[in-house]
């Protein structure tokens, strides 16, 4: 049975993982902000048209953060981040294109080629980047 979190998204699936070696379950204190940020992807999910979204990535223990190459400060540590996808809407680029013109606050918005990231970390900078050949750019291509 599922734990909602909210009515489109649930615990499981902001805390999955494919890597089944790694005890990927959230504490409590990071449950709370999964709920927050559950409650601020339904927001996204709303800018999208109310379209389905596809989570790959959300809440990562530490260990899973390293390997899979996350940064050491990710907000994924804390359940402030989701990497996305929402099909029935477009490519990352049209997710990232929309979200950053919309009224809705974020701290990192990346099109990261193949999938969208959203950081709700508490700082809300609005940072917008796209992944390029050796790093990160920011705001998105032409």
């Amino acid at each position: 049975m599922a734990t909602q979190l909210t009515a489109h998204f649930a615990l499981e699936e902001l805390a999955c993982t494919q890597h089944r070696e790694f005890d990927n379950t959230p504490p409590p204190e990071v449950v709370a902000t999964l709920r927050t940020t559950a409650a601020r992807m339904e927001e996204v999910r709303r800018l999208l048209g109310g379209r389905v979204i596809s989570v790959s990535s959300g809440y990562r223990c530490r260990a899973l953060n390293r390997a899979v190459g996350g940064a050491a400060t990710s907000a994924h540590l804390t359940g402030h981040a989701v990497d996305f996808n929402c099909y029935g809407f477009g490519d990352p680029l049209a997710i990232c294109r929309t979200l950053s013109e919309a009224d809705i606050a974020f701290d990192q918005l990346i099109e990261e080629g193949t999938w969208a990231h959203i950081s709700f970390d508490p700082r809300l900078r609005r940072q917008v980047l796209t992944r390029r050949a050796g790093g990160y750019g920011l705001g998105l291509p032409e």
